[in-house]
C-alpha cells in the first residue's frame, strides 16, 4: 500500500494522505540552524546542538505520537469552525491534502470548505532562521472572512533540563513583544547571550505568549481556547510555558489569494551589548534580518538559492541505470540523507531525542564516506573536530557534543574499534580531494592546548592503539564494544538500569573481536598506500606486514569452517560459531573481513558469503545473526536483551547489509550485490509501506528480522550509517565509480542483465561523462578516455581539461 508517490522531476516525495503509518519526516537546514518536520508539521528546531540550543519544544513517545510543531489554525469567522491546514493538531477531515517533502524544504497544502492553504517551510542558506511561507486562497463564490493563528511552543534552551527541572523552569520563562515580534528571552537576563524570535509579515489582530492562556490549562493543541473564541488575549508569559502565537485577520474575495510570512529564528548578541535598555534585548542586529525575510521577494530569492545549492551538491554524481530505484536513491534521496546524517550524526530524529548521544566518533567518520564528495571542505573540518577528541594513547571519546566539540565524559571511551575509523575517514577525504596537506594539520589531544600533533600522528596512534591491545589469540581486544555497541563482552550487567555501554565489570584482557581484526586490515592497507605516496616504502611494508599477520591470526583463530567467527568472550569461549547453541553466525565479520581481503585467495570469502545467503538473507534484508538469542546472556550484554528479531538480536540491522553488498562486488557477483541492495532499498519497498511503516525515501537503521512477529517493519529512520554505507556500496562498488589516491577508478560490478549505464561524476575539478556498455559476461574493464585507451581501471588525474568522455566496456 502506498501513501504517496515520488516526483523525481521536482526531487520530492508527495504524501497524499496525512495518516501515514508513522510520522514521515524531513529536515530543514544545512549549516547551523536545523529543524525536523513531519508530514503534518510536527517537529522542532535548534541551533547547532539539539540538546543545548533547542528553540521549540517537542514531546517524544507521546500519544498522539507526533506532538509539538509548527502549527497553523484557520478559523471561519462566519461559522466559528476552525481547522489546521497541516491536519495536525486538529485532525479535521480535510477535503484535500498533500505534503511535498523536498530537499531541504517541506510544502503542505490542503483544502477545507473551499479554502486552500499552502505553507512552505525552509531554512535560507547562511541564515539562522526558518521561513513559513503561507498562502491562503478563497475558492468560494462569496467573500471569506478568516482568522489565521500561528503557534510555536518555546523550549527553555537545554532540552534535557526543560523536560525535568520543572521546579525552576515554571518560574523562569520570559518574553518581549515589540512591533508584533515575539522575542523569547528565558535566561537572557543572566548568563545567556542568545534569544529566539517569531515574527509575522501581516498586521496583527493580536498575539499570545502564554500557553495556558492560548490553549487553556485543560485543553490540548487540538482545541485551543483562543482559536475557538476567534480572539487573541495578548497574553505575556511570566514563567510557566512561553509560546509564540500571532493572530491575522483575512478578508478574501472570491478567487483571491493572500500571502503571509512567518519567521522563527535564533540570534546572538555580544556579551557587552546584550541590552538596549535595562532588561530590554538589544535588537539592532536582528531587526534588519527580520525585515529582510518578511519580504516575499527576498523569501522567493532565498528559496531559489536553496534549490541551486542542492543542484550543485546532487550534481556531483548523477547516474542513469536500468533500475529506477537505483537512480532515484543515488541521484536524490540517498545523497540527501547522507548530508543529513553528516549534520546530525545520531543526535536528533524521530527516534533520537537530541539529548543523549551527540556526535559519535565512529559514526561521524563513517558518515564522511557518503558525504565527502559533496562538500570536501566541511568533511575536513569534521575530521579535525573528531581527531581533537582523541586521547594521547590513540583511544577516543565515543561521543562529543557538537556545540562545545568536547568529548562526552558520561559515555567515555574504550570502544576499541573507534580509533581505526579515523583512518578510513581521512583516507576517504584525501581520495576525494587530493588534499594531502591535511596530514600535517596540528590537532590537539582531548582538546588540550599544547598537545597538538600532526593529524598523521593521530592516525598512527590509532593503529598502534589496536596493536597495543591484543588478546590471548592475538586478536584485538574488544573493550566495551566494537562496531556493535550491544555486544558487551566485559559488562556482565545484572542490575536493571545499568548502562550496557558504560558498565564494565571485567578487566577486558580476554574478550577479543574478529570484527576489529578485519577493520584493522582495511586501515593498515590505507596507511600503507599513504606511506607509498610519500615514498616511505619501509613503513608501507610494515603496515602491509601487520595486515598479513592479522589475516593469519584470523585464519587460525577466527575462521569457523564455513564463515568468520564474531568474537571470543570473557571466558575465552567462541561467539559466532557453529559450536554455539545460539548466535552461530554474524553478518559483521563476513562483510568487514572480506573487505579487508581476507579469504579471497583460498575460497573462504566465497564460502562465507554462501553461508550468509543460506542462513541470514531474508526477503527484507540480511539479519544480523542466527539463531536469535532466546534468553538473556549476561556474558554477551545488550544484544541478548532485545526480543528475538529486533535490533541487534537478529534484526535486519541495515547498516551492515552494504558490507555484504561490497563483499559480493569484491568477489565479482553483481547479481548478488544488487539483489541485496534492492531488498533494503526504501524506494523499492514503497509498495509495502503499510508493513515497512517508515519513510519510503530514506533508509532506516533496522527492519524487524524473521524471528520477529512484525518481520519487515522498519524503525529508526534517517540517522543511520546505513545511508553512507549504502551510498558507498552502490556508487563505488556496484557502479564502481571509486575515488582513489591516484585518480578515479571505474570498475563496475553490475547485474548481468544490465546492458550498461551512464553517469556524470565531478572529481577534483573535472567532470567525467561515463558510459558503461556490457559486451559480454564478466567484470573485466576496457577503459578509454576521450578515445584514448587507458590501461587498468584507474584514470590518472586529469589536469589539462575541465571535462572528459569515459567509455567503459565490460566483458
Amino acid at each position: 500500500m502506498r501513501f504517496g508517490y515520488f516526483d523525481d522531476q521536482q526531487r520530492e516525495y508527495v504524501i497524499t494522505r496525512p495518516d501515514t503509518p508513522l510520522p514521515w519526516l524531513n529536515y530543514l537546514g544545512n549549516e547551523a540552524y536545523f529543524g525536523i518536520i513531519s508530514n503534518t508539521a510536527g517537529g522542532y528546531s535548534f541551533y547547532r546542538d539539539a540538546r543545548l540550543r533547542r528553540l521549540t519544544r517537542y514531546r517524544y513517545n507521546n500519544a498522539p505520537r507526533d506532538i509539538g510543531g509548527r502549527y497553523l489554525y484557520l478559523r471561519d469567522s462566519a461559522t466559528g469552525e476552525y481547522w489546521s491546514p497541516t491536519w495536525q493538531p486538529t485532525l479535521t477531515a480535510l477535503d484535500d491534502y498533500t505534503c511535498r517533502h523536498g530537499i531541504g524544504y517541506t510544502t503542505i497544502q490542503s483544502t477545507y470548505r473551499d479554502v486552500t492553504a499552502q505553507v512552505r517551510y525552509f531554512v535560507p542558506q547562511g541564515s539562522n532562521l526558518e521561513v513559513w511561507q503561507v498562502k491562503v486562497t478563497n475558492h468560494r463564490v462569496k467573500a471569506a472572512e478568516l482568522s489565521l493563528f500561528s503557534f510555536v511552543e518555546f523550549c527553555l534552551w537545554d532540552a534535557n533540563d526543560d523536560m525535568t527541572n520543572f521546579q525552576r523552569n515554571f518560574s523562569i520563562g520570559e518574553v518581549e513583544i515589540e512591533n508584533g515580534v515575539i522575542y523569547h528571552k528565558t535566561e537572557y537576563r543572566e548568563r545567556r547571550d542568545h534569544f529566539a524570535y517569531f515574527a509575522c509579515s501581516a498586521p496583527l489582530a493580536g498575539f499570545d505568549t502564554s500557553r495556558d492562556e492560548f490553549l487553556g490549562v485543560y485543553r490540548g493543541f487540538d482545541q485551543p481556547l483562543v482559536v475557538e473564541a476567534g480572539e487573541s488575549k495578548n497574553s505575556v508569559a511570566h514563567g510557566w510555558a512561553p509560546i509564540g502565537s500571532h493572530h491575522v485577520k483575512l478578508k478574501l474575495a472570491p478567487g483571491e489569494t493572500q500571502s503571509i510570512n512567518f519567521i522563527l529564528g535564533y540570534q546572538e548578541n555580544p556579551r557587552d551589548a546584550k541590552f538596549e535598555a535595562p532588561g530590554v534585548i538589544n535588537k539592532v542586529t536582528v531587526k534588519p534580518i527580520i525585515a529582510h525575510y518578511l519580504d516575499s521577494a527576498n523569501i522567493d530569492a532565498a528559496f531559489e538559492t536553496l534549490r541551486q545549492y542542492w543542484d550543485g551538491l546532487l550534481g556531483v554524481l548523477q547516474v542513469s541505470t536500468p533500475d529506477e530505484h537505483t537512480n532515484r536513491m543515488v541521484n536524490i534521496w540517498n545523497a540527501y540523507q547522507c548530508m543529513v546524517t553528516f549534520n546530525m550524526s545520531r543526535s536528533a530524529s524521530g527516534y533520537e531525542s537530541g539529548i543523549g548521544r551527540g556526535m559519535g566518533f565512529r559514526d561521524s567518520n563513517q558518515d564522511l564516506l557518503g558525504f565527502v564528495h559533496m562538500i570536501p571542505e566541511r568533511a575536513k573540518e569534521r575530521i579535525l573536530d573528531i581527531a581533537s577528541t582523541q586521547f594521547e594513547n590513540g583511544g577516543a571519546y565515543h561521543q562529543y557534543q557538537p556545540l562545545t566539540k568536547r568529548g562526552n565524559n558520561a559515555v567515555g571511551s574504550n570502544f576499541n574499534d573507534d580509533p581505526l575509523w579515523l583512518v578510513l575517514g581521512v583516507a576517504a577525504y584525501i581520495k576525494e580531494s587530493g588534499d594531502w596537506a591535511i596530514l600535517d594539520e596540528p590537532v590537539p589531544f582531548d582538546n588540550q592546548p599544547g598537545t597538538e600533533q600532526p593529524l598523521y600522528e593521530h592516525m598512527r596512534r590509532s593503529m598502534q592503539y589496536t596493536l597495543d591491545r591484543l588478546g590471548p589469540h592475538g586478536l584485538p581486544l574488544i573493550g566495551r564494544a566494537d562496531w556493535n555497541d550491544c555486544l558487551n563482552l566485559n559488562t556482565f550487567s545484572e542490575e536493571p538500569g545499568e548502562s550496557f555501554q558504560t558498565t564494565t565489570n571485567k578487566d577486558g584482557a580476554v574478550a577479543e573481536s574478529i570484527f576489529i581484526a578485519g577493520l584493522y586490515g582495511i586501515a593498515a592497507k590505507e596507511m600503507a598506500d599513504l606511506e607509498d605516496h610519500f615514498g616511505r616504502g619501509d613503513t608501507a611494508a610494515s603496515y602491509r606486514d601487520s595486515a598479513v599477520k592479522m589475516d593469519e591470526v584470523v585464519k587460525e583463530h577466527g575462521w569457523d569452517g564455513a564463515w568468520f567467527m564474531r568474537a571470543y568472550n570473557h571466558f575465552g569461549e567462541k561467539v559466532g560459531s557453529a559450536e554455539c547453541a545460539e548466535g552461530q553466525i554474524f553478518i559483521e565479520p563476513q562483510g568487514i573481513c572480506i573487505m579487508a581481503g581476507m579469504g579471497l585467495d583460498d575460497g573462504r570469502a566465497a564460502q562465507a558469503l554462501d553461508s550468509v545467503r543460506a542462513r541470514l538473507a531474508t526477503p527484507h534484508g540480511i539479519i544480523l545473526q542466527q539463531p536469535a538469542y532466546a534468553t538473556y546472556h549476561v556474558e554477551l550484554g545488550e544484544i541478548s536483551s532485545y526480543p528475538p528479531g529486533y535490533k541487534e538480536n537478529a534484526g535486519i540491522f541495515c547498516h551492515t547489509n552494504p558490507w555484504i553488498m561490497i563483499a559480493e562486488a569484491i568477489v565479482g557477483s553483481g547479481n548478488n550485490a544488487h539483489d541485496y541492495y534492492t531488498r533494503i532499498n526504501p524506494s523499492a519497498r514503497e509498495a509495502i509501506s503499510e508493513l515497512h511503516r517508515c519513510e519510503p525515501y530514506v533508509y532506516a537503521q533496522m527492519i524487524a528480522g524473521k524471528d520477529a512477529p512484525t518481520h519487515g517493519e522498519a524503525k529508526n529512520s534517517w540517522l543511520t550509517g546505513t545511508a553512507a554505507w549504502n551510498y558507498a556500496a552502490i556508487t563505488q562498488w556496484i557502479l564502481g565509480i571509486r575515488p582513489t589516491f591516484e585518480g578515479l577508478q571505474i570498475a563496475p560490478v553490475v547485474p548481468t542483465a544490465w546492458s550498461g549505464f551512464t553517469a556524470t561524476r565531478k572529481y577534483r575539478g573535472v567532470t567525467y561523462h561515463i558510459t558503461v556498455r556490457r559486451a559480454g559476461p564478466g567484470n573485466t574493464v576496457a577503459l578509454a578516455v576521450d578515445g584514448t585507451p587507458v590501461e587498468g581501471s584507474i584514470i590518472p588525474l586529469i589536469t589539462d581539461r575541465a571535462a572528459c568522455q569515459v567509455s567503459v566496456t565490460l566483458n
